[in-house]
């Protein structure tokens, strides 16, 4: 099992290019379904959960070309609608497939999503909603099976809660059901818009992506389109937080300010100095003395739950108590545990995450337990003194492309070992 090792101690330097967001490729991939003609996508990432989902769309019938960053989806014929376990039990983004292939064939067995285990994962918000637009659906057997056939009809869906994945599935549903689909308290998060861009493009009709109602009117069919992935806000704030944390001074280029309100107004608020050039790039560099900062996650445009772990490893540089609540996930603190064997002083309480410092960190063997987990770890073993260990990195693999390549360019002391 691969691990990285890392010589803390180093800041980072130089500048660093944004990769295609793991979370805005998934769903856009997915929508290649609902069309027999060809979906070219651009600035797509190389990590493990898109490899996935390409492996998954080929054995449901699609043929998929990969070549570097521009993927060719041609789903001419569905031959076997089902996301079987043994594909998908490493992402959770495989009911993604679920409304595309309910909507186009009228048939869909998916298995209940795998992934992370950071808290359980909303697929009856999901459900629900398919069911609101005419879907027979029973689970059993860790599967979801789910039936229209006589098509998908349009109606009113009124989320209990916000739900990323469930308004991306449901948003492809809708767009091929017959008549007009209004999703309420709809996720506001930019890759919901980047779908529906990508979507509109194939001929679908939508209004409102990026607000809380989203309006869709059912079209017969939706044809091929070309389309750029946008860049990965959590990549990018993540790589802010490193490069600031260090020490160094670091240049984010390739991303979208505007996707990050929250993290840089957080980060000048503990002291970082940043600046955003006409071009979009994001530079910046820590102070000398850190001050705590208290956060709580929310859903875009609010602090981003992707983004909690790695200011909870800021946090530990900060002079003073610093108070971290998660709101959207109830078991997303199990990286505190790593990092108090790095000499973190943190204390959990129900969603509340009390972090006292400044703390010396010392490299220690740690244990990745979910994709943005092992980032914290990464930023914490890049501050800590002497040789960190972190094992399980297929983790980061799911949703970081190369970071120890990145890192090593600008100065960290990071390799992968078996």
């Amino acid at each position: 099992m691969e691990k990285f090792l890392i010589h803390g101690g180093h800041p980072l330097h130089g500048s660093i290019c944004t990769s295609g967001a793991k979370n805005a490729a998934l769903p856009a991939m997915a929508a290649a379904l609902l069309t027999d003609q060809p979906v070219i996508l651009n600035h797509v990432p190389h990590v493990r959960d898109i490899r996935t989902m390409a492996r998954l769309l080929a054995d449901i019938g699609a043929e998929v070309r990969a070549e570097g960053e521009r993927y060719t989806i041609c789903a001419g014929q569905i031959r076997n609608p089902e996301a079987p376990y043994e594909l998908v039990k490493t992402m959770r983004a495989s009911s993604l497939a679920l409304g595309p292939l309910l909507a186009r064939t009228g048939l869909a067995r998916v298995s209940l999503p795998g992934g992370c285990a950071i808290g359980a994962r909303p697929i009856n918000l999901h459900i629900h909603g398919l069911e609101k637009l005419g879907a027979r659906i029973r689970q059993e057997h860790g599967y979801v099976h789910a039936e229209a056939p006589g098509g998908l009809k349009g109606g009113v869906i009124p989320f209990e809660r916000i739900t990323v994945t469930g308004t991306e599935d449901l948003l492809m549903a809708a767009v091929l059901a017959d008549g007009e689909t209004l999703l309420e308290n709809a996720a506001r998060e930019p890759e919901v818009e980047d779908l529906a861009e990508l979507l509109v493009k194939m001929g679908a009709h939508i209004e409102g992506a990026g607000t809380g109602t989203i309006r869709v009117r059912g079209v017969p069919r939706l044809g091929g389109a070309e389309h750029a992935i946008i860049p990965d806000r959590i990549e990018a704030g993540t790589f802010l937080v490193a490069g600031a944390m260090t020490g160094g001074e670091l240049e984010v280029t390739g991303a979208r300010p505007d996707h990050l309100h929250a993290l840089l107004d957080k980060l000048r608020e503990a002291g970082a100095d940043l600046s955003i050039a006409a071009s979009g790039a994001m530079r910046a560099r820590g102070p000398t003395r850190w001050a705590p900062v208290d956060v709580a996650t929310q859903e875009f445009p609010g602090f981003a739950t992707d983004l909690q772990a790695q200011w909870m490893a800021l946090c530990t540089q900060a002079h003073g108590v610093s108070v971290i609540t998660e709101r959207i996930f109830e078991n997303r603190f199990m990286h505190a545990l790593e990092l108090v064997r790095m000499g973190a002083d943190i204390t959990i309480e129900g969603s509340r995450a009390v972090v006292q410092g400044k703390t010396a960190l010392s490299g220690a063997g740690v244990l990745a337990s979910d994709l943005r987990a092992s980032a914290s770890l990464v930023l914490a073993g890049l501050v800590a003194s002497g040789e960190t260990v972190i094992d399980r990195v297929y983790h980061i693999d799911r949703g970081y492309e190369k970071i120890e390549e990145k890192l090593s360019r600008v100065g960290a002391r990071i390799r992968r070992v078996e």
